[in-house]
């Protein structure tokens, strides 16, 4: 009952938020547990909250708590399902709309210094004002409050357990990575802070800097960038010994795996990384509605060990869990080197030269729906691998494989590039290839160059985005680069065309990560 109770107020909320009424949705309080609030952040701004207390809980008695910075655009009702689970299982919840989005104060920082300080705030307050516990202190969030809440653990020191989920910890190789703007993801955030909240100048010059590939503005772009990564915050995370569980998606457009899987093996405490099929913020989109979740019952066992000292076991489980695009089961690993340490070559001989600037065909979807589509139905973006005009895409296969190869990991492609100008843009494609030709993706990544000398070959060594795939048997796969895709900026002058070669010396090739069976 108090679930579907959550649940009505939730979606009451949701319709009151709209209409910019949601103050009045306080007379909708649960027994007396939910109440909003308004708490003063960094600066004196005003960040619109709301707290959901365990039932029945006294003056005297002491809980956990766990701060929810909400999502980019979303608004502060957004963890209600989830709260009130929480506080009925012995936490105090407090979740609060971050600065400059909807009703909360102030302009949109993108987890600057200020963003960290509202989260120190918030706990500040909790502690004062309801019956929070200072010695077992947690942070969790989707999206942007994941990435709130893993650089908050690295300024304050109270913070003892964290679940960031579909979060970056890397910022530059989330949206720029292989020196590439990844247009649709830049393009949704940027339009849904200015539709529910109030850009800073700075985010302002920055996005516009960003969508306009100012190269006179990247050393600029990427400080930026780096002050809001909890990569460049390290040693102060460690330091601090929070522990620390990271979620996300296979296909996330917006913060793809690698960085985050890079960013786990650094971590020296306690720490768990858990990867499932979807895209941005779709693995936990059910359990913010109050349905059956993996993700966050996860996060809830995590939180209970560490906040609540229950011993649930999952610090003895293999701290990393991956669960294929498939219906195979979750599988375990030691840790993220053993994922991909069985691999597999397979060459890209001979030389091809392609035109660019025309999209062949094969391309990395459409951000946010590409994904949710393979995560729901297993239908990744498809493209005739036969039919791809040569002209504009260069091709090469694998043998046909007489047994299913699992990919598990990060494929890199190794290959020399040279070009007609001396800047270019080339996006390279894993296709799983079935008997009549038809490629499902199995990953892709972009690379742009800028300052070579036209036509001089240079080498590139180029991370596809991290992937659980099964290739059945009787398939082969297929690497496929051209020059442009909806989902990013590219860079290549009218009438280049880029050449692919194999040079005896150092030989152009695929490396697939396999699970060692």
């Amino acid at each position: 009952m108090r679930t579907s109770l959550a649940l009505a107020v939730s979606a009451a909320l949701v319709a009151g938020t709209a209409l910019g009424l949601a103050p009045a949705a306080q007379a909708a309080d649960t027994a007396g547990s939910l109440r909003f609030v308004d708490i003063t952040g960094d600066g004196g701004t005003v960040l619109k909250a709301n707290v959901v207390t365990p039932a029945g809980a006294g003056s005297t008695a002491r809980y956990p708590v766990i701060v929810l910075p909400t999502s980019w655009a979303v608004p502060q009702i957004e963890y209600l399902a989830q709260a009130q689970k929480l506080a009925d299982s012995g936490y105090v919840v407090v979740s609060y709309n971050s600065r400059g989005f909807w009703q909360s104060g102030g302009e949109i920082e993108t987890a600057g210094p200020r963003d960290v300080a509202d989260a120190s705030k918030v706990i500040d307050w909790a502690l004062a004002n309801t019956p929070a516990d200072p010695a077992h202190v947690g942070m969790a969030g989707v999206s942007y409050g994941a990435g709130i809440s893993l650089l908050a653990a690295a300024h304050d020191p109270r913070i003892k357990a964290v679940a960031a989920l579909s979060g970056w910890a890397d910022l530059i190789e989330s949206i720029y990575s292989g020196r590439t703007q990844h247009l649709q993801a830049a393009a949704l955030l940027g339009g849904a802070g200015y539709l529910t909240g109030r850009p800073g100048p700075e985010l302002q010059e920055i996005l516009g800097d960003f969508l306009s590939s100012d190269l006179a503005k990247e050393e600029d772009m990427i400080a930026w960038g780096r002050k809001r990564s909890a990569v460049e915050q390290l040693d102060r995370i460690n330091a601090n010994g929070a522990a620390i569980m990271l979620g996300n998606a296979w296909g996330d457009t917006i913060f793809p795996p690698n960085q985050y899987a890079s960013f786990y093996e650094k971590l020296t405490g306690p720490k768990r990384l858990e990867f499932r099929p979807g895209d941005h913020a779709t693995a936990e989109a059910t359990g913010l509605l109050g349905l059956p979740n993996d993700t966050w019952t996860s996060a809830h066992r995590w939180f209970d060990h560490y906040l609540k000292g229950v011993d649930n076991g999952v610090d003895r489980e293999q701290p990393v869990q991956l669960k294929p695009r498939s219906d195979a089961p979750y599988e375990g690993y030691a840790d993220w080197k053993s994922v991909d340490a069985n691999r597999r070559k397979f060459g890209l001989g001979g030389t091809q030269r392609i035109w660019a600037n025309v999209d062949s065909g094969a391309d990395g979807g459409v951000v946010m729906l590409s994904n949710l589509l393979d995560q729901f139905f297993q239908a990744p973006p498809v493209a005739s691998i036969p039919l791809l005009p040569r002209a504009f895409a260069g091709v090469w296969q694998s043998e046909r494989y007489d047994g299913p190869q699992r990919v598990r990991g990060t494929v890199k492609v190794h290959t020399t590039v040279s070009s007609t100008d001396e800047s270019g843009t080339f996006v390279a494609y894993l296709y799983d290839v079935g008997p009549l030709g038809l490629g499902k993706l199995v990953s892709n990544a972009p690379y742009t160059f800028h300052g070579r000398t036209p036509g001089q070959p240079f080498g590139v060594d180029l991370e596809l985005f991290s992937t659980a795939y099964d290739v059945p048997a009787g398939h082969r796969l297929a690497l496929v680069v051209d020059t442009v895709d909806p989902l990013y900026i590219e860079h290549n002058p009218t009438g280049a065309q880029l050449t692919f070669s194999s040079p005896a010396a150092d030989p152009s090739y695929v490396s697939v990560p396999l699970r060692s069976e």
